[in-house]
């Protein structure tokens, strides 16, 4: 078993480079931090991670720091939680720190404009695959429920145009109902 101290240097380590290396936001570095976590290191199983990211989405705030906040949280406490956030800000406010020196240089050029057009596309594809990936994790649990309440909640968003803040809402409710009936049914 690693020591806290290397694993919250492994957990700085590895927010930090995913922050400095993701672009198109909290969404590509879920999939990132899913293959870091889960795939490589095997501190976390795929179902967890899946619940991790979910209560990530559902708090206020970007979804790459709250991430990072509940990732941490899970493998080493608070100071697992303060690690990986202040790993995740540091590239960030450096990106951002430098560009707005530079704006006037970077407003009008063509190839910059060009290569973020390029950034555009690219995280498109990054987003897809982890709607991919998350429905596959929910598909291979083969729990019927589950299968539902996904199909219920992209046809809500996508073709009923409900509002996203109502499903997350809808399905909090009903993952409360279900942990609650869980825990009962196992008590008997």
């Amino acid at each position: 078993m690693e020591t806290k101290k290397k694993v919250l240097w492994k957990i700085f380590f590895s927010t930090l480079y995913l922050s400095a290396f993701t672009f198109g936001g909290g969404y590509v570095i879920v999939t990132l931090m899913k293959k870091k976590f889960v795939d490589e290191y095997h501190w976390i199983e795929e179902d967890e991670m899946l619940d991790l990211i979910a209560i990530a989405q559902s708090s206020p705030g970007a979804i790459a720091v709250n991430g990072a906040i509940v990732v941490g949280y899970k493998l080493a406490g608070i100071a697992g939680a303060l690690t990986a956030i202040i790993a995740t800000v540091i590239p960030p406010f450096v990106i951002i720190s430098l560009i707005s020196f530079f704006y006037n240089a970077f407003q009008s050029n063509y190839i910059v404009s060009l290569m973020l057009e390029g950034m555009q596309a690219g995280v498109g594809a990054v987003i897809a695959a982890v709607v991919f990936e998350m429905a596959g994790g929910i598909i291979h649990g083969k729990n019927p429920v589950s299968v539902l309440i996904m199909v219920l909640a992209f046809a809500a968003t996508c073709f009923l145009g409900v509002n996203v803040i109502y499903v997350i809402l809808v399905c909090a409710v009903i993952g409360v109902v279900r942990t609650v009936a869980k825990q009962r049914s196992e008590k008997k």
